[in-house]
């Protein structure tokens, strides 16, 4: 949930409008739902062996 540039001048923005938190919000629950797929396949893949 990175914005900005590590390593330049700019950094992160203090105060974001509530679209862009809105689209910060929905890329971490984009990443979460990645996050528990990957759970969720682990999980078989143990069980199985």
């Amino acid at each position: 949930m990175g914005y900005g540039c590590y390593g330049s001048s700019y950094t992160r923005r203090t105060f974001l409008t509530k679209e862009e938190k809105i689209q910060l919000l929905k890329e971490y629950h984009q990443d979460l739902k990645r996050e528990v797929q990957g759970v969720e396949e682990r999980i078989k893949e143990l069980e199985v062996n």
